[in-house]
């Protein structure tokens, strides 16, 4: 099955246009009457049948899809995850992070600027295509949201709302527990996840400080170093193992 995406849905009718219009009918060679399946990135999959290709010969195409039938919450977990993670030097490992994580299960992916990022911008539109590639390879009808990126400070100061299980990776001296003991001591039949990764350097003490007041668990990730990319994806495939 390969999945295409849409926003653009009114009742039976879903229309593709852009770049997944022109994937659906130039590379894929998809013609009216063939089968497709598209995903809203809300949980909705659709499988459609092609009714109608506008294909000129200059500018995009639009592909207009008869909706057969609809499931939902194709593709989706039993929690809900937040992943703050900084940017790292080199931008194709976070864009690796990104896909990876995606393709696992993350419902929100945030680039957190620390005192030690450095780092301190990222494409988001990039990051956007990527995520939304892997949402589509991985077999996912809800779309991650790319946040902007924020200070870390900002970022602790949000409101999160009640019941959010809010964790922090760092590599402090401290008791510490790893993802698995912490979602073992929060018992929670709507399990919500703040899981935070700092840079290369680490978060500043000061960070670590306001972490905790804020209510921000210390965890480990083992004793190997690991880069922050690999911390990341460690963090969410912990989390996703632990709710199979």
């Amino acid at each position: 099955m390969e999945l295409f995406y849409s926003t653009d849905i009114k009742k039976s009718v879903i229309t593709l246009s852009g770049a997944e219009a022109d994937h659906c009918v130039r590379v894929m060679r998809h013609r009216e009457g063939d089968t497709v399946f598209v995903m809203d990135g809300k949980g909705g999959l659709y499988n459609c049948t092609i009714a109608r290709i506008v294909l000129p010969k200059r500018g995009e195409a639009v592909v207009e899809c008869s909706v057969v039938e609809k499931s939902q919450g194709v593709g989706v977990r039993n929690y809900h995850l937040v992943m703050a993670v900084c940017p790292t030097k080199n931008m194709d490992r976070y864009e690796w992070f990104a896909e990876k994580a995606t393709e696992l299960g993350v419902d929100s992916i945030v680039p957190i600027i620390s005192d030690h990022s450095i780092r301190t911008s990222v494409k988001k539109e990039r990051l956007e295509a990527l995520v939304l590639a892997a949402t589509k390879q991985s077999l996912k009808s809800c779309l991650p949201v790319v946040e902007d990126a924020v200070s870390v400070t900002d970022f602790l100061n949000r409101d999160f709302g009640e019941g959010v299980l809010k964790l922090m990776a760092h590599c402090e001296e401290g008791e510490k527990k790893t993802i698995r003991e912490r979602l073992g001591d929060f018992a929670s039949d709507n399990l919500r996840v703040v899981l935070m990764i700092g840079p290369e350097g680490d978060f500043s003490q000061k960070e670590i400080e306001l972490a905790l007041k804020k209510g921000f668990l210390p965890v480990t990730l083992g004793p190997s170093r690991l880069r922050v990319e690999t911390a990341a994806v460690a963090g969410v495939s912990e989390i996703y193992f632990a709710s199979i």
